[in-house]
């Protein structure tokens, strides 16, 4: 303990504290106000939060001396409870802050006041709730008190000691809440005993429950008049208890949160329980009873005399001493008594005369070291202020691990010192020790109390700590007889050492612990780490030469958390494959099939490595299902791959694989892609080579060489042959040059007699659809075959000739009489006439057909009318001007067509010359410059264009129904017309104003 500086002070508050009324009798404090009795019945009240100060007269109309026996305060400044005693006897008065007056309590008339129980819980500034009054004669009281009322709402009698009558002296009351309602629990002392009530309800009830059972009560040797209970309030709940008893200081904890089961049914809230004997403060001498008690958190205050003896709660030893300057008035006498304001933390002591102010400062600072002396290193840690005290609580227990050879123990209190003592001292003492699995304890825990700020050392610590691993589980295996089988404490370690690897891996230095763990032999742990650490090399190179090529697959699987650890896979999965599918064929290719990241070219030495090795017969070739699976499923384009996969088909026996890879169209893969992609030459010559003599056809066909397809074909199948030539459909003579072949090769083959020959060739002509007739195969026959063999189908043949012949007799007379047709038609159409009516109306401009030229400015490309305008008149009726015609066809035309109808209309404006009128009003005639013949070539492709077809009758009329009413260049113009009344309307006309 610190005895420099003082954790108690005593200063002088009031010197005259009774200001005229007589003596200091007795004095209560709370929240800031303190409230003391006089000899004369005068209370005097001040109040240091508001700075006033007044007094307060009971002995009103009373005869004789009146004192103050006790007075009273609750925690919060507002309620007072006073008893004056006199001749007349004894009155309690109720005093609020805001009255004026006091108020006597009327049932407790006669009644000596000793205790009260402050509801500290509920009560309020304007009500009392339910207190507990103790009085001299072992009465306890129910009491509340409104403020509005000026008056006492009840009083009524809970209890009264019937076995041994003594006064009460010392009530503390703590109440709690639960889910069945309120527990109450209720502390009184007398001069000998302490009694406990408790229970669930109101007070009343819980009171009343003791008339069927007995009150507990703690009784201790000797008698003290001066007895006092005091309960420690700490954020509004009791915290611990002290009693002033006859035998010593009976003190405790109290825990209201927990319920201890008595054996009469009560539940006991008290824990650790202690009494301190008077003995303990007198070395030497008699002990004298203190007269007075105050308690804070860690201290006791004693009276004893005129100064009081601070003694720590925890350690039971004075650690100071309080002394007061008595004046000589009050020397007589001396202090009187001590009492505390637990709202604001104060201590109060008084004589007759004055009052004195006891301040605490800092009680707690020391508390560590005290407990640390009584080896409670919890408490001592709980009150440790800063981290070089808690050094010192940690070196304490770790010396005394050590002392008593608990290594283990010792390493994790030591990693906790940082600044008393430091690395290098802790790691020697385990090293002089030779303590290896403490030194390794230690370091462990030095890693968990590093910052990571600490890189530097978390890297020393933990490559040594690797080491002290590595050599423990050395010294097992020698020490370990049996071979094959280690004991758990083996495993055990393994298994922790493993744990501690993946735990530091981003610590420790890879090159570093990996050099280690190769020096020690420890294959296995190497691989861990590094599989930890990302080198999978490392880790795949070992299970291959394990022969376990599964584990070895699962590690290339497990990288697919970002893109960098995918690229790396694959790479890996290249530089891998050869040993790994030679190991596990099966597993090897179910990996691959399962990425769909890898390049399959990539693979194609692995796999050539895999089919150059024998395989049984009924084997399923796992490179096949793989290159199937690309071509397939992957719609793999990379010709490398088509052609292993080619190559490996034409060793089979089987060609049927081979036929169907040949014939599948992979241009369904994407639109306007090849058929395959495979290399057609290789293909041929790897077939030849295997003599696949069906797939050698298919790949001739396909490279349409047709006439070696079929050569071929015929030498193993006709029918084959037949198919390819049928195959051939767009060229005519190829195909019938094809047939010649098979048929040449049919008459050739066939060994039976000479009719029976023909007989079969003539079946095989009717085979060709036609193609072939019976003079193509004659010279294929012998010169000596006789006609009469051949006459069926001769006859047959001059049959078809003679069909063809008047059928083409038929298409000839059509024709002719086709040609006389065109040509009446044609001198018909040279008589065609239409009548013009004289007021004929042009369908586009409205005005009459027959129209001077002059009103239209014709060129003289047209032919001269005299004075009319050229027009042209349709078969349907409808007429037009020329012009108006151009116009129309080329409004409503495509844009590429009216082009081309102004540029022919251009052309024979140039050709055949014009008459302009000057601005003088004379006529002007541009000369042609083009002849006649060239003027009507114009004319007519212009005609061609604009006449072909009249344009109300014809499809440009069809199309003008899609066309709008009404352009978008028009609308303008439109939503300026005005529509007049009907009423004025011309009858003859319409007009529209614009």
């Amino acid at each position: 303990m610190d005895l420099g500086s003082k954790v108690f002070t005593v200063d002088l508050l009031e010197q005259h504290a009774a200001k005229g009324h007589g003596v200091v009798t007795c004095m209560a404090a709370g929240n800031d106000v303190t409230m003391w009795g006089t000899s004369k019945g005068w209370i005097i009240r001040h109040d240091f939060g508001l700075g006033d100060s007044y007094g307060i007269d009971l002995s009103g109309g009373r005869t004789g001396d009146q004192s103050i026996h006790r007075v009273f305060v609750d925690p919060g400044g507002s309620h007072c409870i006073a008893t004056i005693v006199g001749d007349g006897g004894a009155d309690t008065f109720y005093i609020h802050a805001k009255w004026s007056k006091p108020r006597v309590l009327s049932k407790l008339k006669g009644l000596v006041v000793n205790a009260v129980a402050w509801n500290r819980q509920h009560i309020a500034e304007a009500s009392t709730k339910e207190i507990i009054i103790g009085t001299d004669n072992g009465q306890l009281h129910e009491m509340a008190v409104d403020e509005k009322d000026k008056r006492e709402k009840y009083i009524k009698l809970l209890y009264e000691l019937t076995e041994l009558p003594e006064a009460f002296m010392g009530l503390q009351m703590e109440i709690a809440s639960i889910s069945t309602g309120i527990r109450y629990y209720v502390m009184a002392v007398t001069p000998r005993r302490l009694y406990s009530f408790t229970g669930i309800g109101s007070l009343e009830s819980v009171f009343l429950s003791y008339q069927d059972r007995a009150v507990r009560f703690m009784e201790l040797p000797g008698e003290n008049l001066n007895s006092e209970l005091h309960f420690f309030i700490k954020q509004k709940r009791a915290v611990h208890f002290a009693w002033l008893s006859g035998a010593g200081i009976y003190h405790g904890n109290l825990n209201f949160g927990a319920s201890h089961s008595s054996q009469d049914g009560d539940e006991n809230f008290v824990e650790n329980k202690a009494l301190l004997d008077y003995s303990k403060l007198f070395d030497g001498v008699e002990a004298i009873k203190p007269s007075s008690l105050a308690i804070s958190e860690f201290h006791f205050l004693l009276l004893v005399g005129n100064k009081v003896k601070v003694v720590n709660r925890i350690s039971e030893q004075i650690i100071e001493e309080l002394h007061f300057d008595v004046t000589s008035e009050s020397s007589s006498k001396g202090i009187l008594g001590l009492c505390s304001d637990a709202s604001a933390g104060l201590f109060y002591a008084y004589d007759q005369n004055s009052i004195f102010q006891v301040s605490v400062i800092d009680e707690g600072r020391d508390m560590w070291k005290v407990y640390l002396d009584m080896k409670e290193y919890a408490a001592a840690l709980a009150n440790c202020r800063d981290a070089l005290q808690r050094d010192q609580v940690y070196l304490a227990q770790a010396e005394v691990a050590f002392t008593t050879k608990d290594f283990l123990r010792a390493a994790s209190f030591f990693a906790k010192v940082n600044y008393v003592l430091s690395f290098e001292e802790i790691t020697l003492k385990f090293i002089s020790a030779n303590k290896q699995d403490a030194l390794r304890t230690f370091l462990l825990w030095k890693l968990d109390s590093l910052s990571k700020d600490d890189k530097c050392q978390i890297t020393m610590i933990s490559t040594w700590t690797t080491e002290l691993y590595l050599d423990k589980i050395n010294r097992l295996l020698l020490e370990d007889d049996t071979s094959g089988d280690h004991n758990s404490e083996y495993r055990s370690l393994i298994k922790e050492f493993r744990a501690f690897l993946s735990d530091s891996k981003d610590v420790l230095d890879e090159a570093t612990t990996l050099k280690l763990l190769e020096s020690y032999g420890r294959v296995d742990e190497l691989v861990f780490f590094a599989s930890l650490k990302g080198q999978f090399e490392i880790v795949i190179h070992h299970y291959i030469q394990q022969g376990e090529a599964k584990k070895a697959l699962e590690v290339l699987e497990k990288p697919g958390v970002s893109t960098l650890l995918q690229a790396l896979s694959g790479i890996m999965q290249y530089k891998f494959a050869p040993d790994l599918i030679m190991l596990d064929a099966y597993e090897t290719v179910e990996s691959w099939m399962i990425r769909k990241d890898l390049n399959p070219r990539k693979l194609i030495p692995a796999m050539m490595r895999y089919s150059s090795e024998p395989h049984a017969k009924n084997e399923t070739h796992q490179v096949i299902r793989y290159l199937e699976h690309c071509v397939h499923s992957l719609n793999n384009e990379d010709p490398g791959v088509h052609n292993l996969l080619l190559s490996l088909y034409a060793k089979q026996e089987d060609d049927s694989a081979l036929l169907r890879f040949l014939q599948s169209k992979f241009s369904k893969v994407r639109e306007n892609g090849p058929e395959f992609f495979y290399d057609p030459k290789y293909a041929l010559r790897l077939c030849l080579k295997e003599k696949k003599m069906r797939a050698c056809v298919h790949i001739y066909s396909m490279m349409c060489m047709h006439e070696e397809a079929v050569a071929l074909a015929l030498q193993v199948d006709p029918e084959l042959a037949m198919a390819e030539a049928d195959k051939v459909e767009d060229d005519e003579e190829l195909r019938k040059k094809l047939w010649l072949m098979i048929a040449k090769h049919v008459v050739e083959q066939e060994k039976g007699t000479k009719r029976e020959n023909i007989r079969k060739a003539i079946a095989f002509l009717k085979e060709t659809d036609g193609l072939l007739k019976i003079e193509d195969i004659l010279p294929f026959f012998p010169d000596f075959a006789l006609i009469d063999d051949f006459r069926e189908a001769i006859c047959s043949s001059l049959e078809d000739y003679n069909k063809q012949i008047e059928l083409l007799k038929e298409e000839m007379n059509d024709a002719t009489r086709g040609a006389d047709n065109i040509r009446n038609d044609i001198g018909a159409l040279a008589q065609r006439y239409a009548i013009i009516e004289r007021d004929e109306e042009c369908g586009v401009c409205r005005r009459r057909i027959l129209n001077s030229a002059a009103d239209f400015g014709i060129s003289r490309g047209y032919a001269s009318l005299g004075p009319m305008a050229p027009f042209y008149v349709f078969p349907c009726g409808h007429a037009f001007h020329a012009q108006c015609l151009i116009a129309h066809i080329t409004r409503c035309t495509d844009p590429e067509q009216a082009e081309h109808i102004l540029d022919l209309q251009k052309q024979l404006t140039l050709m055949t010359g014009e008459t302009r009128r000057d601005s003088d009003g004379s006529l002007t005639v541009q000369e042609p410059i083009a002849s006649m013949n060239q003027v009507d070539k114009i004319r007519f492709q212009l005609d061609d264009v604009i006449a072909s077809e009249c344009p109300f009758c014809g499809e440009l009329m069809i199309r003008e129904i899609a066309l709008p009413f009404v352009l978008p260049e028009e609308e303008q113009e439109v939503d300026s017309w005005e529509i007049k009344p009907l009423h004025s309307i011309n009858q003859k006309s319409i007009s529209l104003s614009v």
